[in-house]
Formats: structure tokens, C-alpha cells, sequence
């Protein structure tokens, strides 16, 4: 278990985290989610005990990391796929690692089969791909069979194999009992893999939610619908509290009626459909949403940059 309570960090007159408490149950999947410069990596690095909170605590197990006798049993965490010694082969490096904590070399061998490197795990790790070298630190998180695992972005780098094979790690992990913290930026893997989400923005907290609550926050389920007969089926659902809007080619959304009372009303009324779809928000369109205040940096599009005024003022 994963305890963070009131933790603040400062950097001079700069604040990455303000205050933030949470909890990372074991059995689940946990995104940590948030914007570029949101201060997940500031707080993980603060609960691996790599940075002193200003106040506050952050605890695994219990106990702040550095009072366990045996870290890399309580806690296997990745940060930096690339923290390497490049010209150490990829075995040794877990070799290295695991004589730090009297962690066998037979560990060492099965952790290698767990990621699938032992066919290149004499290679030197300075030559491993992005890919090669996730997987590789994937291993040194779970080297000392640790009850927590924290990653920070796992599938950076990841053929779809590689994702795929990442899912289910981390489900399996959970299964067994185990806490599991995943930082990410992909938000259709966390949508497939976690079940809570810790929803992070200017080092605050937006969000501590599961993923029904998660849902709840989005915006309402909409029908999407195409019909023989549009404009007449239009006017049949028109009513107080539904909204219609008009959608690509020749259908319509229909928000505060669902899909079974759309239906209802087109067969009554000898309407035929073409299409009935319920549409609900993505995880994607949610987080965005949440987060719209607290996006570091904000692009135009493409479309805006080269419009005719900004030509202009460019001469």
C-alpha cells in the first residue's frame, strides 16, 4: 500500500506538489493520471525517497522507504528506462542490482523470462532499444518480488505486443495481491488497465475516483441516430430536457433520452432506423475535461495559426 498525506514540495518559489493525500490500495490497478509538469514524477520520486517532502509524508507499507530493511522487497518502482550503465550487459545490470539486497542470481533468471530478454540479456544495455530497455527496467522493479510496484509511462517505447503484454502484467501483478501505481500518458491503456484513477493538475488533486465514478464525471450519454425519416423522428423526441444536435451527414445526438425510449418512439411512430449507437464520454475526453485549467502548455491548431489574421500580422 501506497500512503501519501498532505504532501507538499517546493523548489524555491516554484510548488510541483500542493498538499496532495491519497491512497494506492493493493488488488487494483491505479492510474496516476495529469498534464505535462503536473508533478507525478516529483511525487513518485518523493515516495521512492529520491526527493525530501517540503511537508508531508509519503509511506509504503507503512513506513517511509528508507526504514525497510529489505527496499527492493516492499517497493520495485521504474522512473527512467534509460538509468542504465551502457556499457553493462543487461543481465549483469540486474545482477548488479540484486547483490545489493542478497537477491539470487536465479531471481535475476527469471525476472529476464518474465519481460522476455533473456535471448538478449548479454547485449550490452547502452544497444537496446526504447523497448528493450522498458522491459529491462520493468525487470529491475520486479527483481526483489515486491508487494508495491510503481511505473512511471511502462509502455513508452512498446510494440503492440509489447503493450498488450504490459496489460496483462499489471493486471496479474494486482490479482496476486500486489499494489500497482502506473503513471501514464496514454490514456486508452489506462482505460483497458486501471480500475482507480488519481487525477493530478499544478500538483493539486483533481480527481480520486474509480472508474465508475470516473464515468460519472463525464459528460452525459449521448444517441447517436440515423434514421429513414430524420427530421420527422426529430421532431417525436423534441421535449423538455432533450437536447438534439445535428451530426455528419444525415444523423442527429440525442442527450436525456436513451437509446431503448429512442427506439420505442421510432417503432410507434413506424419510423425506420438505420442506426441507434449510444455514445458515452471516453476516458481521454474526461481527463481533458477535468484538466483543461491545468495544461502547462496549450497548442492552436493548424487551421488557427495560418488564418488570415495571423498571416497578416505576421507581415
Amino acid at each position: 500500500m501506497i500512503e501519501v498525506t498532505n504532501l507538499t514540495k517546493r523548489y524555491g518559489a516554484t510548488t510541483a506538489v500542493d498538499n496532495l493525500s491519497f491512497t494506492v490500495e493493493p488488488g487494483i490497478v491505479t492510474g496516476f493520471l495529469g498534464p505535462n509538469g503536473a508533478g507525478k514524477s516529483t511525487t513518485m520520486r518523493m515516495i521512492l525517497g529520491l526527493d525530501r517532502p517540503t511537508t508531508g509524508t509519503a509511506l509504503v507499507n507503512g513506513r517511509s522507504l528508507h526504514e525497510h530493511a529489505a527496499p527492493l522487497g516492499e517497493l520495485g518502482a521504474l522512473l527512467e528506462a534509460k538509468a542504465v550503465h551502457p556499457k553493462r550487459s543487461g543481465r549483469n545490470h540486474l545482477r548488479a542490482l540484486a547483490a545489493t539486497s542478497g537477491i539470487s542470481n536465479a531471481r535475476v533468471e527469471a525476472v529476464l523470462d518474465i519481460v522476455g530478454l533473456r535471448d538478449v540479456a548479454d547485449r550490452l544495455a547502452g544497444g537496446f532499444s526504447l523497448g528493450m530497455s522498458q522491459r529491462l527496467g520493468i525487470a529491475s522493479a520486479l527483481l526483489g518480488d515486491p508487494s508495491t510496484v510503481m511505473l512511471d509511462e511502462p509502455v513508452n517505447g512498446l510494440d503492440p505486443e509489447g503493450v498488450l503484454w504490459i496489460r496483462h502484467l499489471l493486471k496479474d501483478l494486482a490479482a496476486e495481491g500486489r499494489t500497482v501505481l502506473v503513471s501514464s500518458h496514454l490514456m486508452s491503456e489506462m482505460a483497458l488497465t486501471a480500475e482507480h484513477f488519481v487525477i493530478i493538475g499544478q500538483g493539486r488533486m483533481i480527481a480520486d475516483v474509480t472508474t465508475s465514478e470516473l464515468d460519472a464525471l463525464g459528460t452525459a450519454p449521448s444517441v447517436l441516430v440515423r434514421a429513414e425519416n430524420g427530421e420527422h423522428l426529430r421532431s417525436l423526441l423534441a421535449r423538455d430536457g432533450v437536447t438534439i444536435r445535428a451530426e455528419d451527414g444525415d444523423g442527429f445526438s440525442v442527450t436525456g433520452m436513451d437509446s431503448v425510449e429512442v427506439g420505442r418512439i421510432a417503432a410507434t411512430h413506424s419510423v425506420a432506423l438505420f442506426e441507434l449507437t449510444t455514445l458515452r464520454s471516453t476516458l481521454e475526453q474526461t481527463f481533458m475535461d477535468l484538466t483543461a485549467d491545468s495544461v502547462e502548455y496549450s497548442a492552436h491548431s493548424v487551421t488557427s495559426a495560418h488564418s488570415p489574421e495571423h498571416t497578416a500580422d505576421a507581415a
